[in-house]
């Protein structure tokens, strides 16, 4: 789906590792139509081909994916609106900056999942079985429980807050749809479970 402006947009689905990011992304594209860039998504196949990997070369990964989210968005057509899943928070403000100008993005929408310490701990613990070898584990939840605390969205355009608990689907379809200033037409049939 595009847009009837020429701004490059982004939308930002952010948050720090277990808040949900994954979930509320998919239900966006499924939306919308839009297409989905992930961290994760970019970096794994590169974890299962260098394994083991270790903490450090997690985070080297993780650089190069998003680096490479920034070059796939770059080549976009300038009406295409991607949504990107990342804890934007791993590294400092300015890489975002630099990648968004670097890629010709003019306008950031942000959604933000606000989790709190104890739900963050819960909820990465529970999936610690489910992920693939060389994310971080079991030792990670203290320094999380502590990102929990002081994590903040990175505002570089409105910003929608959510609650990751129980985020509110048709509330953030709602609100993008406004933003992005689509046609009725466009707005997409919400279920009733939102």
């Amino acid at each position: 789906m595009t847009t009837d402006t020429e701004e490059k947009i982004v939308v930002l689905v952010n948050g720090i590792p277990a808040s949900g990011k994954s979930t509320l992304t998919r239900a966006l594209a499924e939306q919308f139509g839009f297409p989905v860039l992930t961290l994760d998504s970019l970096k794994e196949p590169f974890m299962a081909s260098f394994a083991p990997v270790d903490r450090l070369r997690n985070r080297q990964l993780g650089c190069a994916a998003y680096q490479a989210i920034w070059q796939v968005v770059a080549q976009a057509p300038t009406r295409c609106i991607y949504v990107i899943d990342a804890w934007f928070g791993f590294q400092p403000k300015e890489v975002l900056q630099q990648g968004l100008q670097q890629a010709g993005v003019t306008r950031v929408l942000e959604l933000w999942l606000a989790i709190t310490p104890d739900e963050a701990v819960a909820r990465y613990q529970a999936r610690l079985t489910d992920r693939m070898p060389g994310h971080p584990g079991a030792e990670y939840l203290p320094e999380l429980r502590q990102l929990a605390e002081t994590a903040q969205p990175m505002a570089l355009g409105p910003v929608l807050q959510l609650n990751a608990r129980n985020p509110d689907q048709a509330a953030a379809c709602a609100w993008l749809q406004r933003q992005l200033r689509l046609p009725i037409s466009a707005q997409p049939a919400l279920s009733a479970s939102g």
